[in-house]
């Protein structure tokens, strides 16, 4: 893919009083990885000397926390409000120290509007749950069958169970005969759109015609 540089957020800086060394790290690169909305690219850590006997457990509790891959997300700059699916995310593919600058996997047009963005598990149930429970309230009559294309990226890399996005959807209609596979690289509608998207589930639902 072509890469386009734009601007980066500044700092964000967080605290923890926990006496606690894995509480501390956690409480703290949560809180940075809230006011970024994104896991930061370079984070220096002071740590109180309060921790030396439990510094293996610090480092490993940071590393885990700030291992998140770092998204961001395009949209319509003219929207007033954003939302929930507004945006259409891609990879950070680099950062540039001198400049400031960074790579994204696609196009960003000058004065468009990004957003960071995480990967999260709780995040992701609940976007999955709450469009397929749209589908269902906008089509009483039901569904033939459906077709279920997810990212190699999800599945037990992001979720604590196998079979998640499936699962999902029988959970929804108990009976519907589903198909499917693993991608990489999923195709689905933004803003009226089609695109091509990553770490994502892309699922056609038939109805019965007419």
């Amino acid at each position: 893919m072509t890469t386009h540089a734009a601007t980066v957020p500044r700092f964000a800086t967080a605290l923890s009083t926990s006496a606690n060394a894995e509480q501390a790290a956690r409480e703290a690169c949560q809180r940075v990885k809230g006011e970024l909305n994104a896991a930061p690219h370079l984070a220096v850590v002071f740590a109180s000397f309060h921790y030396r006997d439990d510094f293996a457990l610090l480092a490993e509790t940071l590393r885990a926390e700030l291992a998140t891959e770092c998204l961001l997300g395009c949209i319509n700059e003219y929207q007033e409000q954003f939302g929930r699916g507004d945006f259409l995310v891609r990879n950070v593919q680099g950062v540039d120290a001198k400049s400031g600058a960074i790579a994204i996997g696609d196009y960003a047009r000058v004065g468009q509007t990004v957003q960071y963005h995480v990967r999260d598990a709780a995040t992701a149930d609940e976007d999955l749950n709450l469009l397929l429970s749209a589908a269902k309230l906008n089509s009483p009559g039901g569904f033939l069958s459906a077709l279920v294309f997810t990212c190699n990226g999800r599945g037990t890399r992001l979720f604590d169970r196998p079979n998640h996005d499936a699962q999902a959807v029988a959970r929804h209609w108990k009976s519907l005969p589903v198909a499917g596979f693993f991608a990489q690289g999923e195709i689905g509608p933004v803003g009226g759109k089609n695109f091509l998207h990553g770490f994502t589930a892309s699922i056609a639902l038939f109805e019965a015609a007419g």
